[in-house]
């Protein structure tokens, strides 16, 4: 049976770490980093999460800062705000909530973004040097994801490592990290999706698979090799007849893969919690190298 990479309890140690630090920052008579969320529209999952980054910023001492616009919000509104933003010397970092609505182009939104002040990491800037192995802002669901392997000593050199999924948020990115010359890393890298035939064929040899699908249940516990490491980053809202009226699912069939891993990441509980964190580690990262903070 497999272990659990517990990411509810790294992103916890994380953010104790953080704390400290940031107290330390206050009782030096500097200012606490300031991270600013914006909000357009209200899509429910979207506020949710904007909240939790908020209380976040809370528990680890940080002042945030949340900007709502309504879904029906200009283009050239939206510019002038981070254009705001970038120029503030009293804002470290700052996020636009994805997805937005069809009246705005998101890449003209993240291009704008001073790649600075980028802690989500999605500026062609920053992934240009992740992918050069330079030092930048790593995508924070990645980002989470490698300090959860570096925690549990998940060795990485040389293993066989299966991505499912090519976003530009989390497989691709992935991808890059995974096979880097770094720990976690030096892994062989298969970047599969919606186009690769017979997806198990891959898995079945994989000794890590992360999975980045949006597919409830995809991965079955028939697809993996003996003691390969599963993280799970996807959570899908499933229908069904509890008083919630869903529950959360990931990309895996937890027990079926339980059964036959070494480690495997819970959904919740798993890869969520790190994301967040690491959004608090960017943001304490764009302090301390911030231009403005003297």
């Amino acid at each position: 049976m497999a272990e659990i990479l517990d990411g509810l309890k790294v992103s916890k140690e994380i953010k104790q770490e953080i704390k400290a630090e940031v107290e330390k920052i206050v009782a030096g008579k500097r200012r606490a980093p300031h991270l600013v969320a914006i909000l357009v529209g209200n899509n429910g999952a979207s506020k949710a999460y904007v909240n939790a980054k908020v209380k976040d910023c809370e528990e680890v001492g940080f002042q945030s800062s949340l900007v709502k616009f309504p879904s029906t919000v200009s283009e050239s509104e939206l510019l002038e705000k981070i254009d705001e933003l970038n120029k503030s010397k009293a804002v470290d970092g700052f996020i636009v909530q994805l997805p937005l609505p069809d009246q705005i182009d998101q890449e003209k939104i993240i291009n704008a973004i001073d790649p600075r002040k980028d802690v989500d990491g999605f500026h062609p800037e920053n992934f240009g040097k992740m992918a050069l192995e330079m030092e930048t802002f790593l995508p924070a669901t990645p980002f989470g994801i490698l300090t959860l392997l570096e925690r549990y000593n998940i060795e990485t050199k040389g293993k066989d490592c299966v991505i499912i999924g090519r976003s530009k948020i989390v497989g691709r990115p992935m991808s890059i990290l995974m096979g880097r010359k770094d720990f976690p890393g030096n892994s062989t890298v298969t970047l599969t999706h919606s186009y690769t035939k017979d997806i198990e064929e891959y898995t079945k040899k994989a000794d890590i698979v992360i999975t980045a699908l949006g597919d409830p249940h995809f991965l079955k516990g028939d697809m993996i090799k003996e003691g390969a490491v599963i993280v799970d980053v996807g959570i899908t809202r499933v229908d069904n007849d509890s008083p919630k009226g869903y529950y959360l699912a990931g990309d895996v069939d937890f027990d079926s893969c339980a059964a036959k891993a070494s480690w495997i990441t819970p959904v919740p509980g798993g890869v969520g919690p790190m994301t967040r964190a690491m959004l608090m580690k960017n943001t304490i990262i764009a302090y301390k190298t911030s231009v403005y903070n003297d």
